[in-house]
């Protein structure tokens, strides 16, 4: 299968969040950065940023990370062995003054997660952390996030419509697996399960937890059966490329069933803040207008997402085929989008304190509490968004 033996995992739970945390897979960055001599445009960085921007994405290059590599342009180069790609930060088509490294995640850190890995590492600026990991490891790892790339989470659960054709959101779920004698297969850990069991959504009757990332148990169950995916991938995966599969799934969001976590927030950690600030001033809506320029064309940054997934060599494999439904599903989808307002890559604070007290109270209950006395605002911040920013 296309992203065949590994997983691409969501916040996790307990001890596995712990056994990650601690697991050593410090990865070092591309010691030599492009040359950049080149004229600075109109937003210089080079003042109140390191020389080299380095960001921690949370998975191999793909789609949804398309807003990152947007920014590096035609002068980079390439690491293989550690799984990065550097060149001078673009905006607007200008050269920013300082170089962008962009490094891989999942299986070239050891699949452990990025907040940990920051920890590790000092070089890297910035990471991708979801508002659930962020949460949950805030006591161990607290990390502090700046931008929204992505307005809904695209964690999803997939079903074969044939077999369940009255199903049409994850309320249907449980009773339709229950009636038919099928499981809900998952990643073991993944905290928005806990979230659906304290909802009277799942239990323990109709769930999982063996999903290992390949698609044979869901074959194999010939459409009885349930699975988590992404939607800007699997549906597409599963129909075009997964041959003894080869139809069409539906799926329905996590996000609508009330787990509404921003997956993949650009984040610092959290004793970086102020020292970045004045950076993070003019790089957020750097990342802004990259993440619109991106969406509006994407050709040039897939071909360098395909390139670094040829020879990143990790198991993994990108198709162009999946890559553009990625990106028409993301935007269809809402997935990436001005949210409830008319700005690209804010939190929303509502629903941010509204997921806070839902993931604390599941986090409590699984012993990881969040830091005492941490309150959304230690979470994330909108006061870099440019809120002209918009698509």
């Amino acid at each position: 299968m296309q992203r065949s033996t590994l997983v691409r995992g969501t916040a996790v739970t307990g001890a596995v969040a712990i056994a990650l945390t601690l697991t050593s897979c410090a990865g070092s960055a591309a010691e030599t950065a492009p040359t950049a001599d080149m004229e600075i445009g109109s937003v210089d960085l080079s003042a109140d940023c390191p020389a080299t921007i380095v960001i921690q994405t949370d998975w191999n290059p793909e789609a949804e990370h398309g807003h990152l590599y947007e920014m590096i342009k035609d002068d980079y180069t390439i690491d293989a062995n550690t799984k990065a790609v550097t060149g001078p930060l673009m905006s607007d088509g200008e050269f920013t003054g300082v170089n962008l490294e962009l490094r891989a995640g999942g299986p070239a850190i050891g699949f452990q997660t990025v907040s940990a890995q920051m920890y590790q590492d000092d070089a890297i600026t910035l990471g991708y952390i979801s508002t659930d990991e962020a949460i949950q490891l805030s006591d161990t790892t607290p990390t502090k996030a700046v931008f929204a790339p992505l307005d809904i989470s695209p964690t999803m659960v997939m079903w074969d419509p044939t077999t369940y054709p009255d199903v049409k959101s994850v309320d249907d779920v449980k009773a339709a697996l229950s009636a038919n004698g099928g499981v809900w297969r998952y990643f073991d850990g993944s905290a928005y399960i806990e979230y659906l069991k304290s909802a009277g959504l799942a239990d323990a009757s109709i769930l999982d937890g063996s999903y290992d990332g390949t698609p044979s148990n869901f074959v194999a169950a010939g459409g009885k059966d349930m699975q988590q995916g992404f939607a800007s991938a699997e549906p597409y995966v599963y129909q075009n490329e997964v041959s003894a599969w080869g139809k069409p799934v539906d799926f329905a969001l996590i996000h609508d069933a009330g787990w509404q976590t921003y997956q993949s927030s650009v984040s610092v950690k959290a004793a970086d803040f102020e020292e970045l600030s004045p950076c993070l001033t003019k790089l957020v809506p750097v990342l802004q207008k990259a993440g619109v320029a991106y969406y509006a064309d994407p050709s040039a940054a897939n071909a360098l997402i395909l390139d670094l997934v040829d020879q990143y060599a990790t198991g993994w494999t990108y198709t162009q085929g999946v890559a553009d439904y990625s990106v028409k599903t993301q935007v269809d989808l809402g997935l990436v989008g001005n949210g409830t307002n008319s700005t690209y890559g804010d939190f929303d604070d509502d629903r941010f304190a509204d997921f806070f007290d839902k993931a604390s109270k599941v986090y409590t209950d699984l012993g990881t509490p969040p830091a005492a006395g941490y309150t959304p605002a230690d979470l994330y911040t909108n006061e870099f968004v440019d809120t002209s920013i918009s698509f």
